[in-house]
């Protein structure tokens, strides 16, 4: 340690002390979850890197992992989305392709790398990648012997694989030869319907994962079970469906008929646990398909919701629906957050829940009851044949909405008045009634379009501050409902959009974003957004434009424009909110306090990556994914980097 670090140091270890509640005691700070803990606060203690040093920062260590070279073809198809985790010495993380790695976390050396094989010869719905692996120590082990501490993964081929920590070595004892195939249930369309990319969670005695399947294929698309197998053998122990089990529980809102042929309602993003209350807490996703609901009437109960589990038996104790008979894609994409608030009358457990609307819900952790009012508004009514819409749709008082909900051809933006004109005219071709317009053959502006608002990157939380963090994008989609009898000329047309069958109803869909003819959004900027909210009275406390569009124009444009983002924050005790996301190659620092953009270091490939910060021998250091994301025109690239203090 140089004698300049071991002052600064000290001097922070001195600060850490004396700020008392509102700062942090210096420790060693590791990050042993996907989303910092087990309840995804994302939230580090770490407090060597502050405002003051934060401009220091550089890179220390650079790891490839030979993708670029050895498929670049699957590269092209995949989104590098993963977030490593810490623990027990090894930093350890997994690829696009679902290879576990564990690296030295002072140089970024390889210590050791898992290959499950998967074929990348096809097209996965939700592209090849991988956010997240979970480290399990099984307290019967002998300490020392093989798999006495455990590294769980989902795969794109539908297998759960545990592994051992120390060593990368299929666990024998779980599964066959250390993996279970998870049995979707029914044959799929193609080999990439159905997959796993978020990583499990443990709690107890199961290991509980959940899955990511295709979008708007058909009505019959298998089931979004979520399935928990015992930790150590492997064996079957529980599976919630969110459609059986609305079915079976909420007479009125599924009929049996309905359900029996509906598929979806699965849980892709990643989930939290609550290890003292022994539950786990599922984001729920919409029934499908996504844009036409015709064949399943009813507020469609358990999907688009809020599950909290137990743990044990997957036994529901509490849910709370965020979005009524979705038709928008309006499902739930981001860890529900586990923190604790303090609103003046003592502290409360809450569940903290982003949402592709913009909307910040607040949950009692016990009961799921609001924290903040919710209304039941009235919304856009007269769907397309055969819809049967929700009346009202559930929208918080507080936090205030974090994205606009309304656009008229007045609001089109542009660089000039050509294109500028060109949105005014292509807004006011669509219909347009403001949120939770449904779908129709004329075409329906979305607004936020189904990327958010907020997506699967989640928030960050400072218990300190009862500040949460989470970005935003801001664009447009056009969704346009095609008659069967009309679908196929529809696809031949235009076989380079997004154009799909919906098959068991009434309508194909076609959804495009609206974009200028120069390709920026119609909407007006900022196009991203990092907002800090103060959940002790639910008032946003800043908002900042995040990231430019240096590497998506054409020429150079001198406006903070911001860009639509994919990826979450992290925040931590030395006052500073890290993160990528956006649609350039930067990971940045804001200011946690007042979210000025402090610093930003240039990454070799997109960082559509939550990054994650720990502290090791004395020094912290700041990780990301930089492999970018194929469908986000960002740069290809199979790189983690690491950056630190000098």
């Amino acid at each position: 340690m140089t004698l300049s670090r071991l002052i600064r140091q000290t001097v922070l270890m001195g600060a850490g002390v004396l700020l008392g509640a509102g700062g942090a005691q210096a420790q060693e700070a590791d990050w042993s979850h996907y989303g910092g803990d087990a309840g995804g606060s994302r939230y580090s203690p770490a407090v060597e890197i502050t405002a003051d040093t934060v401009g220091d920062l550089e890179l220390v260590w650079d790891y490839s992992t030979g993708d670029m070279e050895a498929r670049p073809e699957a590269v092209a198809k995949s989104a590098s989305e993963g977030t490593p985790i810490l623990a027990n010495g090894r930093l350890t993380y997994c690829t696009p392709f679902n290879e576990i790695i564990a690296l030295d976390p002072g140089t970024g050396a390889e210590l050791w790398r898992y290959d499950p094989g998967i074929a990348t010869d096809y097209e996965p719905a939700n592209q090849y990648l991988c956010r997240g692996v979970v480290h399990w120590e099984d307290p019967q082990a002998e300490a020392g012997a093989a798999c006495a501490a455990r590294i769980f993964l989902g795969t794109a081929d539908s297998r759960v694989i545990s592994v051992d920590a120390a060593t990368g070595q299929p666990c024998a004892q779980f599964g066959e030869a250390g993996q279970v195939k998870i049995n979707p249930g029914m044959d799929l369309w193609w080999p990439g319907e159905f997959q796993i990319t978020s990583p499990p969670v443990t709690v107890g005695d199961v290991v509980v994962v959940g899955s990511a399947i295709g979008d708007n294929a058909r009505a019959d698309a298998p089931k979004g079970a979520v399935r928990a197998f015992d930790i150590r053998t492997g064996a079957p122990r529980w599976e919630f469906d969110a459609v059986a089990r609305g079915a079976a529980e909420q007479p009125g809102n599924w009929r049996a008929e309905d359900a029996a042929r509906t598929g979806h309602a699965n849980v892709w993003a990643p989930m939290s646990v609550d290890h003292e209350r022994g539950l786990v807490i599922l984001p729920t996703s919409s029934p499908s398909p996504d844009f036409y609901g015709g064949a399943r009437p009813g507020d469609n109960r358990y999907a688009n919701s809020v599950v909290a589990l137990e743990g044990e038996t997957g036994k529901v104790r509490w849910h709370f629906q965020t979005v009524h008979h979705d038709v928008w894609d309006y499902d739930l994409p981001a860890q529900p957050s586990l923190v604790t608030i303090n609103k003046g009358d003592g502290p409360r457990d809450v569940v903290v829940q982003v949402a592709k609307t913009g909307f910040v819900f607040v949950l009692d952790r016990d009961t799921g009851e609001p924290v903040f009012p919710v209304d039941e508004v009235p919304v856009p009514q007269d769907g397309a044949p055969g819809e049967v819409l929700s009346p009202t749709q559930p929208m918080p008082q507080k936090p205030p909405a974090l994205v606009p909900h309304s656009i008229s051809p007045d609001d089109a933006w542009g660089l000039t008045f050509w294109d500028r004109g060109a949105c005014r005219d292509m807004i006011a071709q669509y219909r347009n009634d403001g949120l939770f317009t449904p779908p129709s053959e004329q075409g329906t502006l979305m607004f936020p379009f189904s990327g958010g608002g907020a997506n699967w990157g989640g928030m960050a939380f400072n218990p300190q501050t009862q500040l949460m963090y989470v970005n935003t994008s801001r664009a447009l989609h056009v969704v346009k409902l095609i008659p069967r009898d009309e679908f196929a000329a529809a696809k031949e047309a235009e076989p380079n959009k997004e154009i799909s069958a919906q098959a068991g109803t009434r309508y194909g869909m076609k959804r495009d974003l609206l974009l200028s003819p120069i390709s920026l959004p119609c909407n007006k900027p900022p196009f991203g957004v990092l907002h800090a909210i103060d959940l002790s009275t639910g008032e946003i406390a800043w908002e900042s434009t995040l990231g430019t569009v240096r590497d998506l124009a054409p020429v150079p444009i001198p406006w903070e424009l911001g860009t639509p983002n994919f990826g979450g924050p992290l925040v931590t005790a030395g006052g500073l909110v890290f993160i990528g996301a956006a649609m350039d190659d930067y990971l940045r620092a804001f200011d946690a306090k007042t979210g000025e953009e402090l610093w930003k270091g240039r990454l070799p490939g997109g960082g559509q990556a939550t990054p994650m910060t720990y502290e090791w021998q004395g020094r912290q250091y700041v990780v990301i994914s930089a492999g970018g994301h194929s469908r986000s025109t960002t740069t290809l690239n199979d790189r983690v980097v690491a950056f630190a203090l000098p």
